[in-house]
């Protein structure tokens, strides 16, 4: 019996099988056509080239090839012979990398925690030493041409307005301590070097019938200050803002976390303004740990625990000037009365200083020096005695004042040690 035959395949499926096997081929051929024909993307309108990947190379953006892209460090070796389209894309790549912040920008911080030269310098100078005391001669001698509400604080503060034709706040402390602290402070800031970002201030002896006060000898009735009293005279200072604690201090506080040091690695790519203010910052919170101020930045922290909100608003008794110059205002809770009140409030002025770790030398300098010397009270002594003309009226701190002021500018010099340590 004869088997079937298979019938041979006719030409077209051979034709068709032969077709197939070259659309692979014929497809990347296209696609490389088409590819030549597409323009190179460019940077969107309006949007700086390197951000979200425009206008970086496949290796920035953490892509495997680009081997085509040329880098500007590549241009800048292309020969004058290159075409005009890679002239034209060396000339934009150039303005980028021109319009960028130099790679070498110098520091603002030396020698690991201090402020640099530089960045001191653009610090504004605040209440110049020879301009504040032509004021405080002016103001002593002048008259009280007027006593006004508002504008100083407490309700038993007035606004004066002198004979010379300046303005001064006049405080009437709750009691003398009062008073007494906000004199110590001011100058405790001129033995820290630093008494240029407090206002002019003196002492006065209210009395009705004398020469300075007789022409509001009837203002001073209503004011309810008693005669005899000693008051202080700051000068008013116009066109003052307010002032909100910046990062790490407004930041961390304000979400509930530890305060952070500040220290050179967060000061990496911040503008030179807010670099300044924090220069004034560091002398701040130093100041106010040595005087144990509780009616500042740590009354702020205080409120945390019943207001989340309170570091975003106004830092109390702090104002910026127009300049941009910060200016400690009223600190007569510091020295006498705040250290009274050391176990209430050192819980938060402690962290305070300890998230300062860069400091301006000079001060830094001062409180080795008062340290190694023991010489904190005697050298407040000093200046007062030889500043301050009323010094005796209010008397000076007690012998257990002194021994606090030396023990937290030894505390001070051991957290300098410390972050220097680091």
């Amino acid at each position: 019996m004869k088997r079937a035959r298979r019938a041979a395949p006719g030409p077209l499926p051979v034709l068709g099988l032969l077709l197939l096997g070259a659309l692979p081929g014929l497809w990347t051929v296209l696609l490389r056509r088409e590819a030549a024909a597409l323009p190179e993307p460019r940077s969107p309108a309006g949007q700086s080239p390197g951000r979200w990947g425009w206008g970086r190379s496949p290796a920035a953006r953490g892509e495997s090839g680009g081997g085509g892209q040329k880098t500007f460090r590549t241009l800048l070796a292309v020969p004058a012979a290159a075409t005009d389209r890679e002239e034209r894309d060396g000339e934009e790549r150039l303005a980028v990398t021109e319009s960028q912040p130099p790679a070498d920008t110098a520091s603002p911080v030396e020698r690991g925690i201090f402020w640099s030269r530089e960045l001191e310098e653009q610090v504004p100078p605040g209440f110049a030493a020879e301009e504040a005391a032509a004021w405080l001669s002016a103001a002593r001698a002048a008259r009280v041409a007027s006593l006004e509400r508002g504008g100083c604080g407490r309700s038993s503060n007035r606004l004066a307005r002198l004979s010379d034709g300046s303005r001064a706040c006049v405080r009437y402390g709750i009691n003398p301590e009062q008073i007494q602290g906000e004199a110590l402070s001011y100058h405790l800031a001129g033995v820290l070097g630093m008494q240029e970002r407090l206002p002019p201030m003196a002492l006065a002896l209210v009395e009705a019938r004398g020469r300075q006060w007789e022409p509001v000898r009837e203002e001073l009735r209503g004011s309810h200050w008693a005669e005899g009293a000693v008051v202080s005279l700051t000068r008013w200072v116009d066109n003052l803002t307010a002032v909100v604690a910046p990062a790490p201090w407004g930041a961390e506080a304000g979400a509930g976390r530890r305060l952070q040091p500040l220290s050179a690695g967060e000061l990496v790519g911040l503008p030179p303004s807010q670099l300044v203010e924090l220069v004034q910052w560091s002398d701040l919170i130093l100041f106010d740990y040595l005087t144990a101020n509780f009616d500042r930045l740590v009354s702020n922290l205080f409120s945390l625990q019943w207001d989340p909100r309170v570091m975003r608003r106004a830092t109390s008794n702090l104002l910026r000037a127009p300049d941009g110059g910060l200016v400690f205002m009223d600190n007569e809770a510091g020295l006498v009365h705040g250290y009274r009140l050391l176990a209430m409030w050192d819980p938060y002025n402690e962290p305070l200083l300890r998230s300062v770790c860069v400091f301006r030398e000079g001060t830094a300098r001062r409180v080795a020096e008062l340290h190694r010397r023991r010489s904190a009270a005697a050298e407040l002594r000093r200046r007062y005695r030889a500043r301050e003309p009323l010094w005796a009226r209010l008397g000076f701190l007690s012998e257990r004042q002194a021994e606090l002021l030396q023990a937290r500018v030894d505390f001070v010099h051991r957290h300098i040690a410390h972050c220097r340590a680091q």
